[in-house]
This record gives structure tokens, sequence and C-alpha cells, in this order.
């Protein structure tokens, strides 16, 4: 077996119209062969070029796949993929940074607990919006809503009605009894609407929708007056309906909920985990990918991915059902970094960061756009591939099968307690997976640097291995799950949760010592530095400084 794989680059550019050009030939050779029929030479030369121009029209109509990967056998290539990653385990699964750090997210004396603050007559209705774990965080900031308005809370109730049409309740998805007990020191929450209030409300239930990322104040403004006056009120569409910035106190509460008191059932989280001790019975060490490639998802991003026309009708067709969207530029939108990686790019950003073809790999997704052809480049990367549907029996997953978001769940659990997360998306389960890694540890987290990486995936037949892999390790700095990668503040909180983690007594005197090695000592480029899974020679003063 060939110890490379080199790649086939498909042609990006516009496609001329090949019908037309191979019609008028075949034409052409017929008018020949009638005119020419009474001598044996024109025959045998017509018919001979009909069939040339048939198999060569056959050849350029046929769509070829997405992405395409052959044994490369030729030793001077200049970009031959390597099947060892050639790194250690140290440096692949974990940051020696991760035990400088812990969760810190418990209320201070300052924080009014519950019995001083709720008002007796103020109920307080959620509608959530969306897939499972946009619902999740309309859940998490529906709590501190509740905290800022002295308000009963009402179990959320889930969409139902979206585009994943799943009618689960939130008992059948997450623990509704710890959910109500593990938060009744901060907020009041009860399973239903009192019998006199629903009675009350049956015909004028006052429901409003307040507006992306309302703060304190607004929430105070905007529906306290309602609340006082007709004490029930519902909030629709509930999803990033809450600030981004808020103090330390209602921070530290929304991670009490996020990380603490929303869990899910026991049948969810008992399968969850067999696909997890099924995922370690193969292997000591695995990486689990939240691949987004369905095709509505392609189509909402703009990007094109090089399935020609068939591809372009196809997913504009599907981009004209969002009347709100502007004409996409597609090389535009791929060099800002917005197009969701390929299943081809990310294995190549996974190879090049030192994950080897031995490597577990489990992939959490949807129906991927082209199929098999699509993951082909993948699994010739890593053919240890699993999921859900490959690790279980259908009887065993019957009772999640046809609700979408039970099976969401069970891939949230997967690539919770992966030993490395990697996704090719910033979507909503990417980001809270993110921050619950960092607050339970910085187990390693793989964000793709889609823009800086757009520049090397297009010029990667232009460069050596070598160069290739050592261009993903620097442009991937910061986007490792490492601490203090992320400023405070920055992103969505469910991504960078800085309130609610606290550095060690330890930390700044490994930092001190990460400054004198910098200044005494001279590391070959293979050797890792403390601020994070890149080479010391790419470790500068400022980045130690800003650490």
């Amino acid at each position: 077996m060939s110890s490379s794989l080199k790649l086939k680059k498909r042609d990006y550019g516009a496609e001329p119209d090949k019908t037309k050009l191979v019609i008028a030939g075949i034409r052409h050779q017929l008018l020949l062969l009638f005119r020419r029929r009474h001598r044996l030479f024109p025959l045998v030369s017509a018919v001979s070029g009909c069939l040339l121009l048939f198999l060569f029209s056959f050849s350029i109509l046929s769509p070829p796949p997405l992405i395409h990967l052959e044994p490369n056998l030729h030793p001077n290539a200049p970009f031959r993929v390597p099947e060892n990653g050639g790194r250690t385990d140290r440096k692949l699964w974990s940051s020696r940074l991760s035990n400088l750090y812990s969760a810190c997210s418990n209320a201070t004396d300052s924080f009014q607990v519950t019995e001083k603050r709720t008002q007796t007559n103020r109920y307080l209705l959620i509608a959530t919006s969306g897939g499972l774990n946009q619902q999740r965080t309309g859940i998490i900031d529906a709590v501190v809503a509740a905290y800022i308005l002295n308000a009963t809370l009402v179990v959320p109730k889930l969409d139902q009605k979206s585009y994943w049409k799943d009618t689960s309740n939130f008992e059948e998805i997450f623990d509704i009894d710890w959910f109500i007990s593990h938060l009744s020191k901060d907020v009041k929450i009860i399973k239903e609407l009192p019998k006199e209030e629903q009675s009350r409300i049956s015909s004028s239930l006052q429901s409003i929708r307040v507006p992306r990322k309302c703060t304190p104040s607004c929430y105070l403004q905007r529906v306290l007056p309602i609340l006082n006056k007709k004490h029930v009120v519902q909030l629709s569409k509930f999803d990033y309906r809450l600030s981004n910035a808020l103090d330390t106190e209602l921070q530290k509460l929304r991670c009490r909920v996020n990380y603490h008191a929303v869990r899910y059932t026991e049948s969810i989280n008992r399968m969850g985990q067999l696909l997890v001790d099924r995922m370690r019975n193969k292997a000591k060490h695995f990486v689990a990918l939240h691949l987004r490639f369905e095709p509505d998802m392609l189509a909402f991003s703009g990007c094109y991915y090089g399935g020609g026309q068939k591809e372009r009708l196809e997913l504009g067709a599907m981009r004209r059902r969002w009347k709100t969207l502007h004409t996409a530029n597609p090389d535009k939108e791929r060099r800002h970094g917005r197009c969701p990686l390929t299943p081809e790019e990310i294995g190549l950003m996974l190879r090049g960061l030192g994950f080897g073809k031995e490597v577990h790999l489990y992939v959490a997704s949807g129906k991927v756009y082209g199929g098999e052809d699509t993951l082909a480049p993948l699994r010739a990367l890593f053919p240890n591939i699993h999921t859900k549907e490959t690790l279980t029996s259908k009887k065993e997953l019957a009772p999640f099968a046809n609700f979408s978001s039970r099976m969401a769940a069970l891939d949230f659990i997967v690539c919770d307690e992966s030993d490395a997360f990697v996704t090719n998306n910033n979507g909503n389960m990417a980001r809270i997976l993110a921050g619950r890694r960092r607050y339970l540890g910085h187990k390693v987290t793989i964000r793709p640097n889609a823009k800086k990486l757009d520049e090397v995936f297009t010029n990667r037949n232009n460069m050596t291995w070598d160069d290739f892999s050592s261009k993903v390790r620097r442009y991937q700095k910061g986007f490792m799950g490492e601490p203090d990668e992320m400023k405070p503040g920055a992103g969505e909180f469910h991504e960078n949760p800085a309130s609610c983690i606290c550095r060690t007594s330890e930390a700044r005197r490994v930092k001190e010592k990460a400054k004198h090695d910098l200044n005494e000592e001279e590391h070959d480029s293979s050797e890792y530095s403390d601020i994070g899974n890149v080479p010391i020679a790419s470790a500068s003063r400022s980045d130690l400084e800003s650490w």
C-alpha cells in the first residue's frame, strides 16, 4: 500500500455548453457518411469519428464526484499526504495548561436567592425556537430573564413547528425534575401554570418578542410593566434574546444552568454513554467531528463546492426559499472564511495537525450533500469512521430514530465526551460544545480558522506536505481550545464562558517560567510551548504577555 495520497483538484471555473458541441460534431460526421457512402474509407472514418465523439461526450457529460483521492506512487510529487500524523499523544489529546484552570460558577454572597426575590404574581412563559442546541440557549437565558424580572418561570416549551418537526416535550429530552430542583435557590420554576391562572388567560395570553441581545434594563422596560399588569407573559421565538454582556453574577447563573441544571433524560444519557463506551472499546482516544454539510446548510451559506452546474442549480433553488438572503458571491464568502469546510478539508486539516490514519473518528452529521462521494476523501484519510447508526443496532436506536432532537442529543453526548472535538462550522452545537469543553477542563476543541486555511487549501498543490502542515499548525494557533485563546467578552458567552473559569495559583508561576524558557533556551521546531499546541518558535513575547 502506498504511504501517501495525491489529491486531484476539480476545475472550479465556468463550464462551456458541451452538449451542443457534441451534437454538432455527430451531425457533421453523419453528413459526411451520406455524401460519401460509395467510398469505403470515408465510411470507416465517419463511423470511427462518431464513436470517438460519443465516448468523448460520455466522459465530459458524466458528473464527476465532488473530490477524488487516488494513491500517489510518484516519489517526487510535491504534495504527498502521509498516513502517519507524526505527533505524540500528549500533544494531540491534551493541554499541559488545563490543570491550571477550574470552573467557578457558584453564586457569591451578594447574589440574592429565590425566597428574597420572586414575586408570587408574576409568571414567565417561554417559547423556544430552532433546533435542539438553539433551544438550549433559549432555556439557559430564560432562567436568567426570570431572575431579572423576579418572576416564576414555567418550564420552557420546545419548538415543535420548525424545520425539524420534532414533537418532543421538555421532559422527553431533559431531566425536568433535576432542572427545577437544581435551580431552586436561584429561580422558582414550575412545570405548568396554576389552574386559576390558566383559566384567566385562556383567551388573552399576552405574547411578545423582545429584541435580540436584550439587556436587563431592556427587560425591565419592555416586559416588566406588562408582567405587573397581566401577571402572565409569554416571550416567543426565544433564542439569543438576552445580551451577551451581563454582570458576573448573571453570567455565573448562565453557567449553572448550562453546565449543571440542563441535563438529558436517563434514557438519552444511557444510550449516549453506550455509544461512548463502544468508541472507547475501539481506541484509547477518539476524535468527534460535528459535520454540517446538509444541502440546506450549504445553500444558506451561499458557497460553491465544486459540483458544477448541478450543484449551482440545486443549491440555488434552495437558497431562494430564504427571501431575505442577498445574492451570494461564493468566492468572497470563501475568502472571508464563511464557508463550512468540506469533509476533505477537515481530513487534511486533521492530518496536518498530526492525527494519523489509525485515529478513530466519530461523525455527527445529518444528510451529507453528495452522500458517500462527498465523504470518500475523508474516509480515505481516516478509514476508521463511525456514527451512531454503525455503532448500534436498529433495535437499540429505535426509541430515538424518529426524533431529531433526541438523535442530536446522542451526538452531543459523544462529542462532549470525545478526546478531541472538531467542527467544520460555527453553528449552535459547535459554539455550545466549545464553551462546555472549556468550562469542564479545556479539552481539545478544534475550530477551523477558515479564513486563513482557505489560502492553504487553494494552493496546496504548489507546496510540499511539510509546508502545508506547518502552515495549518501555525494558522490553527488560537483555535485549539487552549486556555485564554479568546479574550473575555469575545464571541458568544455560550462559546466563551470566561466569567466562569478561574486560574489556579499555579497559573502565574507557569506563565513566568514560560517567559524564562523563551529567553534562556533554544527549542527545536517540533517542541511545543506551554501556551498551547503551537511550536515554541512561533510563541512570541506578545503571546506570553496576552496569556
